[in-house]
């Protein structure tokens, strides 16, 4: 059975969750974790675009020297989910 995009987005959205939850993790790194997942989850726009940006903006953040390793990771598999989830719009 295959998912559809607005589950994937949904599934995405939870994983970047765990971030915004996590109050380890400083408050503007969880900001800006929940700017992307807006980002995407509006129905605003291109959803590749969108996609593109939230990937830039999680891309930059995941270099803060501030993140904790275990948040970076969970960025890096948001990061992840979503070049799978724009390559799939692509075809």
């Amino acid at each position: 059975m295959a998912v559809s995009l607005d589950e994937k987005l949904r599934q995405i959205g939870v994983l970047m969750d765990a971030v915004i939850d996590d109050t380890s993790v400083p408050r503007n790194i969880r900001q800006n974790v929940s700017d992307a997942k807006k980002r995407i989850l509006s129905k605003e726009g291109e959803l590749d675009v969108a996609i593109a940006n939230a990937i830039y903006m999680l891309d930059e953040i995941s270099n803060d020297i501030n993140m904790p390793f275990h948040a970076r990771t969970d960025v890096w598999n948001v990061i992840s989910e979503l070049e799978k989830l724009k390559e799939e719009i692509k075809k």
